[in-house]
Formats: C-alpha cells, structure tokens, sequence
C-alpha cells in the first residue's frame, strides 16, 4: 500500500482527491490535513508515502511546509496556480497537478507514484520548462525548540552569511537560519533584494545612502544607522536598480 496524506484548506478539493484515490486499491489515505501546521504534523506521525499538497494555504503554504518536514515523502502539488510550476519541481515534486483537474489526469499522477514506488524512473514533467518563477514572498524559521516563525521578506532588512546558515535582520531583531545565503538570494525578488558583499544581501528599500568608505569599496547606510559594507560588484549591481 502507498501510505498518502491528503493537504488542502478546502474541503471539496480533499473531497475530489478522496474519491479518485478511493477507486485505486494501491492507495492508503492515513491522514487529511486543512493547514500547513496540521501536514507539518502529520508527515512525522504517519511517515507517508506520498502527499497530495495544496500550494496556498493560510498560515503556511505548501512549500513552507516542505521546508519543515523532518522526512521527504514524494509530493504532488495540487493548486489552481500555475505560476508555481518551476519552484515546485526546483524542490523535486514528484507532479504539479492544476485544478480542475480531470480524473485521466490524475490516474497519470498515480501511474507516476507508482513508478517511482518500483524504483523506475518516472517521465519529467514539461510543464515547468515554460514558466517563470515566481520570489519566495516569506521566509519559515524553524527554531531548536521546534517554534515557527514566519517572516514576510518585504520585512527583511538584510541577510548576513553566518558560516553554513544565515542571520536575518527584520525590524531590529536577528532570527538565525540554517541555509546559504547564495540559495536565499536565488529565491527573492531580484528587483529588491542585491548581493551586496559576499556575506550580505540587502533590502535596498532600507538604504538611506551609500559612502565611500576606501578605495573601490563602499558602505551602504540603512535607514536605522546600520553600516553594510559594499564591494565593488556589489556596488555595480545596486547601481542598475537605483
């Protein structure tokens, strides 16, 4: 049996998913989630196989809950939303399945979960050959002590490289991460977020000037007296958004 976890903030859509699972026999529902919080729990308790996951959901949306799963169950991400398409299989989504989806449809998502099941190889996915991606907007924080923050990234101030993680300044507080900061700057806005030294990356909203600090190299001033430093490249790249 494929052990499968249903996640979706509308009831109908876990319906539709309910029903077409229901006629395949290979199929084990082991739990149905209506928020990220609820799938963030049951991935650890029931250790699926495979998780249908809507992408827009209050509180955390679908990626936010990837990132904070302890396991990696195949994922199909069910959403009406097809801007999301490149990030999903940028994360190794197994499938992207667009509402309303028929039920031919889906029986090729499941022919897919099998086949990965049987260790074959599964054919790649085209849809996300033609689509944009999309800026992360929020960045999800997992703490040691297994609390949830979510950080809007207009709110982000910068990001400072911090060894293997990375610092975030957000409105006077620094909330620790463990990711890279070159892997953060690939997934914001690159119209406002500038790698502007190797170790920072910052919100050029907050910048109140810039200064020659030495020779071929600056500092950028923000908006609370904070001093970022800024080099050269750095420096050629904040001119051509400024």
């Amino acid at each position: 049996m494929i052990r499968t976890i249903l996640v979706d903030d509308e009831p109908l859509a876990r319906d539709v998913l309910r029903e077409y699972l229901g006629a395949d026999e290979d199929f084990e529902i082991v739990a149905e989630c209506a928020n990220g919080f609820e799938a963030v729990r049951a991935v650890s308790e029931h250790d699926p196989d495979v998780v249908f996951l809507d992408i827009q959901m209050p509180k955390l949306d679908g990626f936010e809950v990837l990132e904070l799963l302890d396991r990696s169950p195949a994922v199909v991400f069910v959403t009406a939303y097809d801007e999301y398409a490149l990030r999903a299989f940028e994360v190794h989504a197994l499938d992207y399945l667009l509402k309303p989806f028929s039920e031919e449809g889906f029986r090729g998502v499941t022919q897919r979960i099998k086949m990965q099941k049987d260790g074959l190889r599964p054919v790649p996915h085209q849809l996300a050959a033609t689509l944009r991606h999309k800026p992360l907007q929020r960045i999800v924080v997992r703490s040691e002590d297994g609390t949830i923050q979510v950080i809007p990234a207009a709110r982000v101030d910068y990001v400072e490289a911090d060894d293997d993680a990375i610092v975030i300044a957000t409105g006077g507080t620094k909330i620790r991460k463990q990711l890279s900061i070159g892997d953060l700057a690939g997934e914001l806005d690159p119209d406002r977020f500038v790698r502007v030294h190797r170790s920072y990356l910052l919100n050029i909203e907050r910048i109140d000037k810039i200064e020659l600090y030495a020779k071929d190299s600056r500092v950028a001033i923000l908006r609370d007296g904070t001093r970022l430093p800024v080099s050269r490249s750095g420096y050629a790249r904040l001119r051509e958004l400024l």
